[in-house]
C-alpha cells in the first residue's frame, strides 16, 4: 500500500515542481519565438542559436557551484537567491532593448537556474526516503521536466504570435514573486557543510563549456580550418580538462568525481546529454521547419508541437504501468527507440506531405520517447548517492541535461545551416542511437535486477 505524503513532503513536491517548471518552460518557451527575435533584432543564423546557448550555457557551467552553495550556506537561503535571480532577470529579458541585452539577461537568467534547479532536486532527496516514496518523487520530477519543455513551445508561438515574444518571459516576474514568499514561509532551512565555494572552477567549467559550443557554432559558417573556430573548441576542451584535473585535485570539489564511481550513474550522465542533446536540438530546427517550409505562424507552430506535449502527459502518467510491465531498463530502452524512430521520419518527411505526415505523427511518437525517458534517467542518476553528496549529485544531473542541450542545439544547427534541416534532424537521430546503446550496456541490467522494487514508480 503506498504511504500518504504528509503535509511537509506535499508543501516542498509542489514548491519543488512549480519552480522547476518555469525554469523548463524558459528553456523552451523562447524557441518558437526564435525568427520573431531574429526579425526585431537582426540576428544571423548561427547567432541566434545564442539566445538559447547562452542560457544554457551559464546554466550548466555554473550548476556545479549552485549545487555547492546549498550545502555550504544552506538549500532553503540558495533557492530563494536564485528565484530572485531568476525572476530579475526574466523581467529584463521581456524588456530588452538590443540583442545584447537578452544575450547578456540570458546569461545572467541561466545563472540564476543555476543556484536555483539544484536546491530544488535534493530538497527532494532531503523530504522523501530512499526507495518507493523518493521514487514516487523523482518521478513527478522528471515528468515536470518532459512537459515543461514541450509545453514551453506551445506557449511561446502562443505569445509570439497573438502578443509578443517578451509575454513568456514578463509572465515569470508574477509566478516568481509568488513562489518567493511561499517558499520562504513553508521550507525549512538545511544543516550547512564545512568549506568554500571554488569559483576558479566553476569560471573554468563555464568558459571551457562556452568556447566549445562557440567553435562548434562558428563550424557551420566557416568550417574546422578557420583559426577561430579551432582555436575556440582547443581552448574549451583544454579548460574542461583543467577543470576535471582541478576537482581530482580539491579538498572541497563542487564536482565530486566520486560520484562517476558508480558505471549506472554515469551511464546516466551520458545518456541523458545524449538524449537533451538530441531533443533539444531538434526543437530548435522543427520551429524553424514550421514557420519555413511549412508557412506556419509562430502560433500555428507553437499548436503544432501540441501532439507532442498530449503524448508526453500520457506516457509520463503511464510510466508506472509500464515499468511495471518491462522494467525500468526497458522503459528507457524503448524511450530512446521511440523518440529515435519519430525524429528519423521527422528528418525524412518531406514538407509537402502536409503537416500529418511530415510532422503531426513524427512528434507523437517523440512524445512517447520524451515522456518516458527522464523519469529511469534522473533516477539512475542520484542512484545510491548519500545525503551528503545530495546537492552535488542533482547538480551533476541537470549539468548533464543542460551540457546536453548546449552542445546539442549547437551540434543540430552547426549541421542544418550549410546541409538543410533534415540533416540536423539525423544527427539528433544518431544521438538518441547512441543514448539507447549506453543505456543498454550501463543502465538496463541494473534496473532489471532491482525491477521488483524500482517498478512502483508513479
Amino acid at each position: 500500500m503506498t504511504k500518504a505524503l504528509t503535509h511537509q513532503q506535499r508543501a516542498v513536491l509542489t514548491i519543488v515542481l512549480a519552480t522547476y517548471m518555469m525554469i523548463l518552460l524558459d528553456t523552451s518557451i523562447v524557441i518558437t519565438g526564435l525568427p520573431e527575435i531574429r526579425a526585431e533584432f537582426g540576428f544571423s543564423p548561427a547567432m541566434l542559436a545564442w539566445v538559447q546557448a547562452a542560457y544554457t550555457i551559464a546554466f550548466g557551467g555554473f550548476l556545479m557551484l549552485g549545487a555547492r552553495m546549498g550545502d555550504l550556506m544552506g538549500r532553503k537561503r540558495v533557492f530563494l537567491g536564485g528565484l530572485a535571480l531568476f525572476t530579475l532577470s526574466s523581467l529584463a529579458i521581456g524588456a530588452a532593448p538590443s540583442a545584447a541585452v537578452i544575450l547578456g539577461a540570458r546569461a545572467v537568467q541561466g545563472l540564476g537556474a543555476a543556484v536555483l534547479a539544484p536546491s530544488t532536486l535534493a530538497l527532494l532527496q532531503i523530504h522523501f526516503a530512499e526507495g518507493e516514496e523518493r521514487t514516487r518523487a523523482l518521478s513527478a520530477y522528471a515528468a515536470t521536466a518532459g512537459i515543461g519543455s514541450s509545453l514551453g513551445l506551445v506557449l511561446g508561438g502562443i505569445f509570439a504570435g497573438w502578443l509578443s515574444w517578451r509575454i513568456g518571459f514578463f509572465v515569470n516576474v508574477p509566478v516568481g514573486v509568488a513562489l518567493y514568499f511561499t517558499a520562504r514561509r513553508l521550507l525549512t532551512e538545511t544543516s550547512m557543510a564545512q568549506g568554500r565555494l571554488d569559483l576558479i572552477s566553476a569560471a573554468t567549467s563555464t568558459l571551457g563549456m562556452a568556447a566549445v559550443v562557440l567553435g562548434i557554432t562558428r563550424s557551420a559558417s566557416t568550417g574546422w580550418a578557420d583559426p577561430v573556430t579551432a582555436g575556440s573548441t582547443a581552448l574549451g576542451l583544454v579548460l574542461l580538462a583543467g577543470f576535471f584535473w582541478r576537482q581530482a585535485r580539491a579538498a572541497t570539489p563542487i564536482l565530486p568525481l566520486r560520484l562517476f564511481a558508480s558505471r549506472v550513474r554515469s551511464g546516466a550522465y551520458a545518456a541523458r546529454m545524449f538524449f537533451t542533446g538530441a531533443f533539444l536540438g531538434f526543437f530548435f530546427l522543427t520551429t524553424q521547419l514550421m514557420q519555413g517550409p511549412l508557412g506556419f505562424t509562430p502560433v500555428q507552430a507553437g499548436l503544432g508541437f501540441l501532439p507532442m506535449t498530449v503524448m508526453t502527459f500520457v506516457a509520463s502518467l503511464a510510466l508506472p504501468r509500464l515499468t511495471r510491465t518491462f522494467g525500468n531498463g526497458g522503459v528507457l530502452i524503448g524511450a530512446f527507440l521511440a523518440a529515435a524512430i519519430g525524429m528519423g521520419w521527422l528528418a525524412l518527411a518531406n514538407p509537402s506531405q502536409g503537416y500529418l505526415l511530415a510532422v503531426g505523427l513524427p512528434l507523437l511518437i517523440l512524445g512517447l520517447g520524451n515522456g518516458a525517458g527522464l523519469g529511469p534517467l534522473t533516477v539512475a542518476g542520484v542512484q545510491g548517492v548519500t545525503q551528503g553528496d545530495a546537492g552535488a549529485a542533482s547538480g551533476l544531473v541537470n549539468t548533464a541535461h543542460q551540457l546536453g542541450g548546449s552542445l546539442g542545439v549547437a551540434t543540430l544547427a552547426a549541421v542544418g545551416a550549410p546541409f538543410g534541416l533534415s540533416s540536423g534532424l539525423a544527427t539528433g537521430t544518431g544521438l538518441l542511437l547512441a543514448g539507447m546503446a549506453v543505456s543498454a550496456l550501463f543502465i538496463a541490467d541494473v534496473f532489471r535486477a532491482q525491477a521488483p522494487r524500482m517498478e512502483k514508480i508513479g
